[in-house]
């Protein structure tokens, strides 16, 4: 008998694209996850024709709180992406998160409660999935980066003065980056921000939301619930996903070379460096 293949899934879910407009359905959308258990933390419009809404839940936070670099999986998000007249609402997929930041719990709850709120027409992303082993040990390709090798941005002389750092440098919108949402973890010493990033110049476009997006974001269902990026405070460390993780994990099958290819943005990795090592206060270098 042939091995039963493994199941593959897919980082985004797809749960309506009707006729409209973001600002028709942005209350509608937030009132339906509150009504499902969800709070809302933060939102934003990273750029035209996109709005960003920030949700957790208690299933979320203790599954964060599940390992001292969990936190990352406390925010999903639901992007609102408008196209050829209509709006294409997505959220993150629970599961595909959690295998993809080594969470133990499925997130049977969560995954529930997005699907009542908003619906569910399909998975998507990549044209092929990854299964749960391959989310628990993907690197995009030899030599990138791994879940478990972050970016070490600094370490402060306690938690709270590394929450205070990465707040007051996020409010002061420095170097272009901005506070989209603060999470605290219950029981543990994570808080996971969200950083919006525009660039204040031309120079600095390898890290402006709207520029990677428009060269890695381009089939018909848009993956905009990609960002915002992350900073996560643990103790008094404070990290992020190396980009040539945290853009991989949602775009695995982006091709190397050609258009719309990780070359377009061979600057970025170092510029989300260089800016969010800034936010939290450290010294910044480059990885090449």
């Amino acid at each position: 008998m042939a091995a039963q293949a493994e199941d593959s899934y897919l980082p985004f879910a797809l749960a309506s694209n009707q006729a409209g407009k973001i600002a028709d359905k942005l209350e509608p959308t937030k009132t339906a996850l509150t009504a499902n258990g969800f709070t809302i933390a933060g939102e934003y419009a990273p750029f035209d024709g996109a709005y960003i809404v920030v949700v957790t839940n208690d299933e979320l936070k203790k599954a964060a709180a599940s390992h001292d670099r969990g936190g990352y999986v406390a925010a999903q998000r639901v992007s609102l992406t408008e196209l050829g007249g209509k709006v294409q609402v997505s959220y993150t997929n629970p599961f595909y998160m959690a295998k993809a930041y080594h969470v133990d719990s499925k997130l049977p709850q969560t995954a529930a409660a997005l699907k009542a709120a908003l619906g569910h027409v399909q998975d998507f992303g990549p044209a092929k999935g990854l299964s749960e082993k391959g989310l628990a040990k993907y690197h995009y390709t030899f030599g990138m980066e791994y879940f478990d090798e972050p970016l070490e941005l600094a370490t402060k002389s306690s938690h709270e003065q590394a929450v205070a750092t990465v707040e007051k440098n996020l409010n002061a919108k420095m170097g272009g980056a901005s506070q989209v949402y603060r999470i605290d973890i219950p029981g543990t010493s994570q808080t996971l921000f969200g950083v919006g990033m525009k660039a204040p110049n031309e120079g600095k476009k390898y890290q402006d939301d709207k520029f990677i997006m428009s060269e890695i974001d381009f089939k018909p269902l848009r993956s905009t619930a990609h960002l915002p990026y992350e900073i996560l405070v643990k103790d008094k460390d404070i990290e992020a996903l190396h980009a040539r993780f945290r853009i991989a994990i949602n775009f695995p099958d982006l091709s190397m070379m050609g258009d719309n290819s990780f070359m377009n943005i061979m600057p970025t990795p170092d510029a989300i460096k260089e800016l969010l090592t800034k936010v939290a206060g450290g010294k910044a270098s480059s990885d090449f």
